[in-house]
């Protein structure tokens, strides 16, 4: 069964056309593009832009969410002091709490422009380690939520092997997230049957944590079963990160990774915030994407990513939400931006002679997400699944902007409230700005809340 769409303005690969009629194929294709057309009986919408992909997602840090911002007695919070009041509240977590934050997040990326989301998954097994009856019980209720919520999923099971670089075993706090490489094959194949349920557009890759996380041996077992598929990996976060590559091999975590592995575009490498120049324009050159999470980020003192001159050098990168505290695409492109001007002191950072700031970050977060999470989209063209968004053609904030007039204004002002209409694969699942199971999802997260109130 075909759908078609009219938009009275897309953002088309060739640029913003009008009167534009959408003929979407029942796998979730787009098949025919019309400009100057009428509308007929086809859905109306408002601006059309291609949803990107929301490439870098840990689902059940949304609940904890406010729960993180008080000083303990370390003189000075850091990562790693939010790191272990993370691992006391994940401690508490159920597979049926997972699913329900889940599909909790996954529909607030839906609300906010996201189509698709590459969830980094590492919660396991059951507290203390052990392995629940069915090892992939936990990636199962993954798959669960993206059923209920339609959004495209790459589901990224994460190889998390050791303490720390110098191979040190689990702590309390990690043991949840074990896995050997043989079991961790186990896994991704568990993984591979699971998916085979879910719609045809859903994909699975591999997830070495870090290089603090796994060993070498590790890094190549991920790497292997990854076959063609994508390969995720944190990398470069925190300076202490850094001083911990730099005592055990004499190398920065990026140069290490580049000298030892054949990085192609095949790979997202996750925050990459701690960068030389050197490392950054190497990193560049491999095509492979960077993923950015700039609200987390800021939020746990990672540092700024070097944009401009990664962007220089032909780089790629596309946007994440991780923890999930906020769930915003125009904040997370727009902190993205800011940065860049704090640091530089600089206006349209990151727009060019030929891009405005808003074009340059909605296409190249959306064209490089796919890619990342080997979708498949990334524009509206023909072949593409329909990814889409349709902004709110009313919004007081939208009035008279048109072109690429209308990014800048997404960028600069919007919130999930300019969003109306989005699209996953031709699913259309929010609707007038609402999840279509809004609802039943908002029922089971706020019942999940009330079990987990007293966690922290």
């Amino acid at each position: 069964m075909q759908t078609e769409i009219f938009a009275s303005t897309a953002m088309l690969p060739s640029g913003w056309a009008s009167n534009v009629t959408l003929t979407i194929d029942a796998a979730g294709r787009i098949a025919r593009i019309t400009p100057d057309s009428r509308a007929g009986t086809a859905q109306r919408s408002g601006p059309l832009i291609p949803a990107p992909a929301n490439l870098h997602s840990h689902a059940f840090q949304r609940a904890m969410a406010g729960l993180t911002e008080r000083r303990g007695p370390d003189p000075r919070d850091t990562f790693w002091t939010w790191r272990q009041q993370m691992f006391r509240f994940l401690d508490r977590l159920t597979p049926e709490d997972v699913q329900a934050i889940t599909a909790f997040v996954q529909m607030e990326m839906q609300e906010a422009g996201f189509a698709a989301v590459g969830e980094f998954h590492y919660l396991h097994h059951a507290p203390g380690g052990t392995p629940y009856a069915d090892p992939a019980e936990m990636s199962a209720r993954i798959c669960a939520a993206a059923a209920q919520t339609g959004i495209g999923l790459t589901l990224l099971p994460v190889l998390y092997q050791t303490g720390g670089r110098d191979g040190r075993a689990l702590a309390p706090g990690q043991i949840r997230f074990g896995h050997d490489p043989d079991s961790y094959a186990r896994l991704v194949q568990d993984c591979d049957n699971l998916i085979r349920n879910l719609p045809t557009d859903t994909r699975l890759g591999t997830a070495p944590h870090s290089l603090r996380a796994v060993t070498d041996d590790g890094l190549r077992a991920a790497i292997c079963l990854a076959q063609t598929r994508p390969i995720h990996m944190h990398l470069a976060e925190q300076l202490a990160e850094v001083d911990e590559l730099l005592a055990h091999t004499g190398a920065r975590p990026v140069t290490y990774l580049l000298d030892q592995t054949d990085i192609t575009d095949q790979w997202c490498l996750i925050h990459c915030t701690q960068m030389t120049p050197a490392e950054t324009r190497a990193l560049a050159r491999t095509g492979a994407v960077a993923g950015l999470c700039p609200i987390t980020e800021a939020s746990l003192g990672d540092g700024i990513f070097d944009a401009p001159r990664y962007l220089a050098a032909g780089g790629r990168f596309g946007i994440g939400s991780d923890s999930n505290i906020r769930i915003s695409l125009a904040e997370e492109l727009r902190s993205l931006d800011y940065s860049q001007r704090l640091r530089d002191r600089s206006r349209a950072a990151l727009a060019t002679t030929d891009r405005s700031t808003g074009r340059r970050l909605l296409e190249d977060a959306a064209s490089a997400g796919a890619q990342a999470l080997a979708r498949g989209t990334g524009q509206i063209a023909v072949g593409e699944f329909a990814d889409l968004a349709s902004l709110a053609p009313n919004h007081i904030d939208l009035i008279g902007k048109t072109g690429d007039q209308i990014l800048d204004t997404l960028m600069v002002t919007g919130d999930k409230g300019m969003i109306r209409d989005l699209w996953c694969a031709g699913r259309h699942m929010v609707r007038a700005g609402r999840h279509i199971h809004r609802a039943a999802i908002t029922r089971a997260y706020r019942a999940t809340l009330n079990r987990l109130k007293d966690a922290m």
